[in-house]
């Protein structure tokens, strides 16, 4: 089965590179229907967008920009936010101009098939490839094939409780996600968490008497949050003018898995642009039926079933 992947991925490939190389490899691409990758040098006032192709420009008509431009549910901004990155496309015909011969690409095309593809064959528990694309408050948008947007709520991102987005992840990030579900209409509704470890996976990168580096993410009345991990938190007793975000250094006392708990000291906590640490992934597979974050000793159960709607 063709595999229709975030909009990046193709660019620098062999292959990708060959079928740019000049107008016969133009040609060839065009004949053999095959999808290429290339960077948009100009959005016009029109909102054609105007690709480097290497020898000659290709140019992709506002109504083949993206999916839904030409019925209004996908606004402008989607074609202007392409400028200087990546997009997709099949080459549809060649024309000539004043500048020499112009190539008439469709982005749109290429998501059709990327759509009818991934709704064809994705189900609930699948693990796919994805690019971080932007970020909102509520949640963090991401490519999952040609430039199909999908959306990870805020709190599916990680077990530990952010503030924002911004907080797990960056804009052109290469992650991997969980498919929560297909709607009828197309949309894939995603998940991340699940792939972060459980309770026991994460507990187990830890031992009571260590001081270790966390994160601060709130300041209750009743303790303060720190995070070791991005699916393990743990509880600290409360401390006056501590702020989300802050590094801080925190005594382990104990682990508790019965009741879900890490009892911490803190130690310390300061302010620090240190780099976010790379994300690790506990599941290598490609698909999960079931995930139960909480241990088989805990009377509490907190996990996801995945099943076909």
């Amino acid at each position: 089965m063709e595999r229709y992947l975030p909009e990046g991925s193709l660019w620098n490939t062999e292959e990708n590179r060959a079928a740019l190389q000049n107008m016969s490899s133009l040609q060839e691409a065009f004949e053999q229907e095959k999808v290429l990758e290339a960077r948009v040098l100009i959005c016009s006032p029109q909102h054609d967008l105007i690709v480097d192709l290497g020898g000659i420009k290709g140019r992709i008509p506002r109504c083949e920009g993206a999916l839904g431009i030409e019925e209004g549910w996908t606004r402008d901004i989607a074609l202007i936010a392409r400028v200087n990155k990546p997009v997709c496309f099949l080459i549809t015909g060649f024309e000539n101009s004043a500048e020499g011969p112009v190539a008439l690409l469709s982005r749109r095309a290429v998501q059709q098939k990327a759509l009818a593809c991934l709704t064809g064959s994705l189900r609930p528990g699948d693990i796919i490839d994805a690019v971080v694309t932007h970020l909102e408050p509520f949640g963090a948008f991401v490519d999952i094939g040609c430039g199909l947007p999908s959306m990870i709520p805020i709190d599916a991102i990680s077990v530990s409780r952010i503030s924002h987005p911004k907080d797990r992840f960056f804009p052109g990030q290469k992650i991997r996600a969980v498919v929560r579900s297909v709607e009828p209409d197309g949309r894939v509704c995603l998940s991340h968490k699940e792939l972060l470890g459980t309770w026991e996976e994460n507990s187990a990168l830890f031992s009571p008497g260590q001081t270790v580096a966390g994160i601060v993410r709130s300041s209750e009345s009743y303790g303060v949050f720190v995070e070791l991990t991005p699916n393990l938190a743990g509880l600290c007793e409360p401390a006056a003018g501590l702020r989300p975000g802050q590094q801080a250094s925190v005594f382990i006392k104990n682990l508790i898995p019965e009741k879900m708990k890490v009892k911490l000291i803190l130690i310390d906590a300061f302010d620090a642009g240190y780099p976010a640490e790379p994300l690790r992934y506990f599941v290598s597979g490609s698909h999960i039926d079931r995930w139960r974050y909480s241990p088989d000793s805990c009377p509490k159960t907190i996990g996801t079933v995945f099943f076909e709607p």
